[in-house]
């Protein structure tokens, strides 16, 4: 079952997430007031959003496709990650890749929010990895296979 989402208003015009369509994957994030991302720089987009990621869950900050389509606007540290202990505001860290200077207006969607199961394991050290004998063998990049 899939646990709800709480979310808490810190700011009195911040939209409360929704999916545009009801089996998208993601959950549309507005900003609570006018940015303006710089041709090639960055800016912060402030949701006014407090949300509390369930525990074993992580909440993935993902791009919007209309906005890098057009205007080349993406999220920089993409995708961001929002811990099942934070609780602080939700900000989106956005990045201009284009030319122009692009102004998203109070209540503009800037990104999306995708809740993911976490996987909680521990790292061990090990000699020899399991699985794959070859895989990788050819570095980075490769499929061991011309």
């Amino acid at each position: 079952m899939t646990p709800p989402l709480p979310v808490r208003r810190l700011h009195p015009d911040a939209r409360v997430p929704v999916r545009a369509h009801p089996w998208d994957a993601g959950l549309d994030l507005a900003c609570t007031r006018a940015v303006t991302v710089p041709a090639r720089g960055r800016a912060e987009a402030g949701t006014g959003l407090g949300i509390a990621v369930p525990e074993g869950w992580g909440g993935l900050v993902m791009p919007r496709s209309g906005l890098a389509r057009k205007h080349g606007v993406t999220v920089t540290n993409a995708p961001g990650l929002i811990d099942a202990g934070y609780r602080g505001e939700v900000i989106v860290l956005l990045v201009n890749h284009g030319d122009e200077d692009v102004v998203l207006e109070a209540g503009s969607r800037v990104a999306q929010l995708v809740l993911v199961p976490v996987w909680a394991g521990d790292a061990v050290e090990v000699d020899v990895l399991p699985g794959s004998d070859s895989r990788g063998e050819g570095g980075f990049g490769s499929s061991g296979t011309s």
